[in-house]
């Protein structure tokens, strides 16, 4: 019996102890349920419902009774006498106002709760004091509290207080608890205006007259781009036998839904397509890039083919996929206008990609950068000298910096390490050797006389107090940057860093077009081409009809692609293309001059099939929705516009993928020959 009451009694302290932690502090006569308690339940019902959010209240609502819920930000003492609790949500802050006198039980209660506990309060709004006012968001209004209630209380020792932007923990860290770190009001705002922007889009393109179709996460894999990622598949196992042994079956999640969409168009039941897709690339880890990402997707049918013209001007769009320009730059000024409240030009700039290489020594160069173009100087060097470079393809480029143009990145450009570009000298130019600085040139290994050096002075405009950076390069372009290219943008990076460069404000856009169709395969891509030419974006473009001819010649290092990429501020976020629709031509391509193996080319064996049924000229493009929203956020990691990003080296701390499968599991789908 004595036991009996003793276990009665503990369990009645049980229950009035975390009674008191819940409600201590509240005004009213809540109904306890002790099974709960014991049971170690924090949440506490009914409980008073909300009637705003913390971000709505504004001097309109002054003397307004209102329930506000959302999490305790940490106290700030006015007084001794009354204190400041900053509650919040979602939609913003508001500030609770806590007087002895009035509520001393709610103050010492509150003072005692943990940080980023979630809380209930009731409590009257308030008009600030006018030397207290803050014009933005809920800074003209407090709320004094009349009753509060704990909903929840927080661990006393969590990872880190999300609330405390002084002491910002490690990128790891906040990764492995990503649900506090998107707390950080910053990072809740890139969440939503990143939704804001997606209505943007979704908005401008039905207006528009495209329909958004979903497509496939699991095909198959094809020797089309980068690594794929592969999931195993039961899905006809029992069929799959080779030598009597089961054989593993694989879907691949798309780097793009670039074949859907086409066979779409070819279907004729979509004219105009788009979808924000999620994509899928096994490449290594980089600050720009992620396993998943994605990108806002669209295609259009009977899309030009280009003009019927070959004299043309440096800043004419002279493939063909102006519809799809036309709609892009309306869909970007739309986004700028509504987010950024920017009135972008009705149209943009438009360079070749061997008038960016030639000009800034990048095929996305960044055109806010005040820096003098880089010079082709070789038609200036005499004859003797030419011929070194012209008989072997190649050229001598410069940047050069003059004190009375390019003083702020003069003083960077001393301090820049140039070691790990072979082909960069630096010449500084003084009376000493302003006839013979060529010549010093060690790099260069040219032999001028004292009048070449000063023609070639008069030519450049060179005088003492210049600084010239000279690279040796093949004159046709390769890749996406060259040495100088490469040199002008770490040079601008370190004025900024100096504080002597800050960029224009206004965004600068840019289409970059004509890249050449076929490369040699970059790293990506070395492992599907062995060795043979690769498709310089994929292999469905369509070459520019004025080098058709040269295709079929064999001159492949001459034709060039219907292919536009969309730059902003030396960022890539758009590229795009005119397909190609003629099944003869698109089969030339794979098998003369990507040399695919039957094998390979079997698995395009039903986009082949479907331009053969009548496939209209159709284009589209796809933009890079996180480096876009990166930007517009003003943040240098995408991760920040993700909700739930993977690190760099593509690995998630949150929920801990990729994992090793259990054993069995691996045997089910035929990933191991034998059961363990």
């Amino acid at each position: 019996m004595f036991e009996q009451e003793q276990r009665e009694k503990s369990k009645k302290d049980a229950a009035q102890r975390y009674r008191e932690a819940l409600l201590v502090g509240c005004a009213r006569t809540w109904v306890f349920d002790t099974t709960r308690a014991e049971r170690g339940t924090s949440y506490k019902a009914p409980y008073p419902k909300r009637t705003h959010t913390c971000g709505e209240l504004t001097p309109a609502h002054a003397g307004i009774h209102v329930t506000l819920t959302g999490w305790l930000l940490p106290e700030r003492k006015v007084s001794k006498t009354m204190s400041f609790f900053p509650i919040k949500d979602s939609s913003g802050t508001t500030q609770l106002v806590l007087r002895k006198g009035h509520a001393n039980a709610h103050l010492t209660a509150l003072s005692e709760l943990p940080v980023e506990s979630i809380i209930a309060i009731e409590g009257e709004v308030l008009v600030r004091p006018e030397l207290s006012r803050r014009n933005e968001g809920t800074g003209q209004i407090e709320v004094q509290v009349n009753n509060f209630t704990l909903l929840n209380p927080a661990h006393r020792n969590m990872p880190f207080i999300p609330s405390d932007n002084q002491t910002l923990v490690n990128e790891d860290l906040r990764a492995r608890f990503r649900y506090l770190d998107l707390r950080r009001t910053a990072l809740a705002d890139n969440i939503r205006k990143r939704s804001q922007v997606s209505r943007i889009i979704r908005d401008t393109l039905h207006d528009d007259g495209f329909l958004e179709v979903e497509t496939p996460l699991l095909l198959k894999s094809t020797p089309e781009g980068a690594r794929e990622f592969l999931v195993p598949s039961r899905v006809g196992q029992s069929t799959a036998q080779h030598d009597g042994k089961q054989t593993p079956l694989f879907y691949a999640l798309p780097q793009s839904p670039q074949q859907p969409k086409q066979l779409l168009i070819c279907s004729g039941a979509v004219d105009k397509y788009f979808q924000i897709a999620k994509c899928f690339r096994d490449e290594d880890g980089r600050k720009d890039r992620q396993p998943e990402f994605t990108q806002i997707d669209l295609e259009m049918a009977f899309v030009s083919w280009g003009v019927d013209s070959n004299i043309f001007s440096s800043n004419t769009w002279r493939i063909g996929g102006h519809e799809v320009r036309t709609v892009i730059e309306k869909l970007v000024r739309r986004i700028w206008q509504k987010v950024e409240e920017i009135t972008l030009p009705s149209s943009f700039r438009v360079i070749t990609y061997n008038e960016a290489m030639a000009r800034y020594g990048s095929d996305k160069p960044d055109t806010r950068i005040d820096l003098e173009v880089i010079q082709d100087i070789t038609p200036s060097l005499p004859i003797h000298a030419r011929a070194s470079f012209e008989d072997l393809g190649d050229i001598l480029e410069a940047i050069i910096l003059r004190p009375s143009e390019n003083s702020s990145f003069l003083r960077a450009s001393q301090e820049c390490d140039y070691e790990n570009e072979p082909n960069i000298s630096r010449s500084v130019i003084a009376d000493s050797n302003l006839l013979n600085w060529l010549c010093d040139n060690r790099s260069i290994n040219l032999r001028l006389s004292s009048e070449e050096h000063a023609l070639l002075n008069k030519t450049l405009g060179v005088s003492s107090g210049d600084t010239i950076w000279l690279s040796r390069r093949r004159k046709i372009p390769e890749g996406g940057s060259t040495a100088l290219g490469r040199l002008r943008t770490r040079i601008s990076e370190l004025a900024h860093a100096r504080g002597d460069y800050v960029p224009p404000t206004i965004p600068h856009f840019l289409w970059v077009t004509e890249f050449p169709l076929f490369t040699r395969a970059d790293p990506d891509k070395e492992f599907l081409a062995r060795g043979r030419w690769s498709s310089t974006h994929h292999p469905f473009t369509a070459p520019m009809w004025q080098d058709i001819e040269a295709m079929y010649a064999g001159r492949i290092d001459q034709v060039r692609g219907q292919h536009y990429d969309l730059v902003l501020n030396g960022v890539e976020i758009g590229g795009g293309s005119v397909r190609v629709h003629d099944a003869a031509m698109q089969e030339y391509i794979f098998s003369q001059v990507l040399q695919l193996s039957d094998a390979e080319k079997s698995s395009f064996d039903h986009l082949l099939h479907a331009l053969k049924c009548g496939a209209p000229p159709h284009g589209g493009i796809a933009l890079g929705f996180d480096r876009l929203m990166a930007i517009l956020c003003r943040t240098s990691t995408i991760r920040d516009v993700i909700a739930f990003p993977k690190t760099g080296a593509g690995t998630d701390l949150l929920f801990r993928s990729p994992a090793a499968i259990n054993e069995e599991v691996l045997y089910q789908y035929g990933v191991r020959p034998t059961r363990c």
